[in-house]
């Protein structure tokens, strides 16, 4: 697989009915290896490596926008049942553009993250949520410690 802008990680993978698969420490079970899948692993693999714990994300659970069920790539759970940081994923071949960055912005109206990072492996973009008057900052970096974990 391809290289991303993450550091390098050691993965567990194995080939199961011709197909390779990935093992996800958060879902604690081994799931095809695609484009998109190898940068949700290095995206969990990075939140743990930032100190983030196993207990505090969320990998492709489905939760309801506006009636239509949809799956989330990757949440970090904050204090109080509240969601720091929702995290988008695509394959390095999707650009991020104006749309992909339109699908966060849908699923953030229903998860009420405080942070948001969507990438596609090659490219992170991280953005501040201000809830109460529906806005949002483009931040530099990861906001690992403006996270309230």
């Amino acid at each position: 697989m391809q290289q991303l802008a993450f550091p390098l990680f050691s993965f567990e993978t194995k080939i199961r009915k011709n197909k390779r698969t990935i093992f996800d420490p958060i879902r604690k079970k081994f799931v095809l290896l695609t484009p998109e899948e190898w940068v949700r692993q290095h995206v969990v693999q990075d939140l743990l490596q930032k100190g983030i714990s196993k207990t505090r994300l969320s990998v492709e659970k489905q939760f309801d926008v506006m009636g239509q069920q949809k799956r989330f790539d990757v949440v970090v759970a904050g204090k109080n049942a509240s969601i720091s940081l929702l995290v988008e994923c695509k394959a390095p071949e999707i650009a991020i553009t104006q749309d992909t960055f339109d699908q966060i912005a849908r699923y953030q109206l229903a998860l009420n993250a405080t942070f948001l990072m969507l990438t596609n492996g090659l490219q992170h973009i991280y953005c501040d949520i201000d809830n109460d008057d529906k806005s949002y900052h483009f931040l530099p970096e990861f906001p690992l410690k403006q996270m309230q974990l």
